[in-house]
């Protein structure tokens, strides 16, 4: 019977988190040579590509994205009956503040999966703007904070802490289905509130680029600001896991800046962490992608 070996998941969803082979290596502990092997022979058992490979590093093909959701439940499991038969169940209080960008359409199963694979796990869930989960995670308001940040824009983390990224997204010029943008006339803008990070960096982007706009609608959430696109009220700039029934990518061209990928990483682990906290983040890390 042909099955996947469990180290080489392992290594492509280490590959994919870290986004090279190089950066891969010391987080499944062996060399690049060796990763790169792992990832030939698990690219030859699937039977297609896995990863695409550029100089900004390597990024999932759409079966590679797959292969990744199957080896991350996979590999959860696996973690999960060694913790089982070790006597380590997970057990206890966790206070989760999580982005309202983070998979809209899908936050709810998944954390209804987590409830399931782990009952004795009580979770307490906050959606907030990336900003304010910051800010709230510094004041210990939350055990752990899922935020996004934009290529070339991430806040500055206090030296040598690690943010584990759990997921990559491109962002995209968003409207309703099959939407063109009318030549010459003003970009109608759909934002969330000037507090949230990526109101600010589409506006410097549009301004920076002379790309002339109003801004038509504010809406108070990510749901909002869905249903504003899908009833043509405007364009706006969201990550691709924002795409929902009525909305879609504006066709090209239409004239609009090239946009950069977001990564939802966990924030840094506070000092003094228990060790209660640092597993649950490894458990939502296998989890919510």
């Amino acid at each position: 019977m042909q099955t996947f070996d469990l180290e080489q998941l392992r290594t492509l969803a280490a590959v994919i988190d870290a986004g090279s082979l190089t950066a891969a290596a010391p987080r499944v502990f062996l060399s690049q040579s060796s990763v790169s092997e792992q990832i030939r022979k698990l690219e030859e058992r699937a039977g297609q590509s896995l990863l695409t490979r550029s100089k900004a590093g390597v990024a999932p093909t759409e079966a590679g994205t797959r292969l990744l959701a199957y080896a991350r439940r996979i590999l959860a499991l696996s973690d999960e009956a060694f913790r089982d038969l070790h006597g380590e169940t997970l057990q206890g209080e966790l206070r989760l503040a999580v982005t309202d960008y983070f998979r809209p359409g899908d936050l709810t199963r998944l954390l209804g999966r987590l409830g399931e694979s782990y009952p004795q796990v009580r979770l307490h869930v906050s959606i907030m703007k990336s900003d304010a989960l910051r800010a709230a995670y510094a004041h210990g308001d939350f055990d752990v904070g899922l935020a996004m940040n934009i290529a070339g824009t991430s806040p500055s983390t206090e030296p040598g802490a690690k943010a584990p990224v759990i997921r990559r997204e491109s962002l995209a010029w968003l409207g309703a289905a099959g939407m063109r943008l009318a030549r010459g006339e003003p970009v109608r803008l759909l934002a969330l509130p000037d507090t949230c990070s990526l109101h600010q960096y589409t506006v410097a982007l549009l301004r920076r680029r002379r790309v002339p706009y109003v801004l038509a609608h504010v809406a108070s959430g990510v749901a909002g600001l869905q249903s504003a696109l899908a009833a043509g009220l405007g364009v706006a700039c969201l990550n691709e896991s924002a795409v929902c029934e009525g909305v879609g990518r504006l066709a090209p061209p239409h004239g609009l800046p090239a946009l950069p990928r977001v990564a939802f990483q966990f924030l840094p682990a506070r000092r003094g962490e228990t060790e209660f906290v640092t597993r649950a983040r490894e458990m939502l890390a296998t989890h919510l992608v």
